[in-house]
């Protein structure tokens, strides 16, 4: 028995419909899993900064300017000294686009210990701050 080409039309429409849906579904979580990653490696960046300004002997608020360069919206900076070396943490929620929620929590922690110098010596650093989470609050740059 042979098909009728007539009873077969529109079978690719009716796949693709289905599928399409389930495309756009894997490609946003692709996307906020980039974004993910991307927050992580600021954190990263921003704790770093910030320890080794520190460890140099510039101010906190220096340090913490440095890591607020470095770091995604929104994010917790905590500076701590002690024992000849300086801890930051930064951590922040990566919060996937259009969705409201927590997020993905991602943390990076910088240990460096302290330069000899007459700005490093007898200090002790116990500071935590949380950065705007919306765009457009100061002169950071691209999200």
């Amino acid at each position: 028995m042979a098909r009728s080409p007539d009873r077969e039309r529109g079978y690719v429409t009716a796949e693709t419909a289905l599928a399409l849906p389930a495309l756009v579904l894997v490609l946003a979580f692709a996307l906020w899993a980039v974004q993910v990653v991307a927050g992580q490696l600021r954190c990263v960046d921003a704790a770093r900064e910030a320890a080794r300004a520190l460890a140099r002997g510039d101010s906190q608020s220096a340090a913490r300017a440095a890591a607020q360069r470095a770091a995604p919206l929104g994010a917790v900076i905590a500076m701590t000294s002690g024992g000849g070396e300086v801890a930051v943490t930064v951590s922040a929620d990566i919060r996937a686009p259009g969705l409201r929620g927590r997020g993905y929590h991602v943390t990076a922690r910088a240990v460096a210990e302290l330069e000899p110098g007459p700005g490093a010596a007898g200090t002790t650093i116990a500071s935590t701050e949380r950065l705007p989470s919306s765009v457009g609050t100061g002169s950071r740059g691209v999200p």
